[in-house]
């Protein structure tokens, strides 16, 4: 995984302030050998779709204070979407 400690705790606590749950990690930032790339993060939630959504500009705003202005994807999962996206996140996420 390639984010640094403080990265990972600070998206973390993030994560479980605005969901209550940790955030995912999928995407090119769990390959090693990569550089570069945005940070895809999967939350997997049951809240309705419009308070999720808020939740979710919130996450990335207080995300974009804390990291800087970094491209960050929150991919928002209720599981009751299966497109391709969703499937790789699923499959390949692990806890932040």
């Amino acid at each position: 995984m390639r984010l640094q400690p403080q990265e990972r705790e600070t998206i973390r606590e993030l994560g479980l302030r605005h969901f209550g749950v940790v955030p995912r990690l999928f995407g090119s930032r769990l390959d090693e050998s990569r550089g570069g790339g945005d940070i895809d993060l999967l939350i997997v939630t049951t809240l309705p779709a419009a308070e999720a959504a808020r939740k979710r500009l919130d996450l990335l705003a207080d995300l974009w204070i804390a990291l800087g202005e970094r491209k960050v994807d929150i991919l928002l999962d209720d599981g009751r979407v299966d497109a391709p996206v969703y499937r790789r996140a699923r499959d390949e996420a692990v806890p932040v």
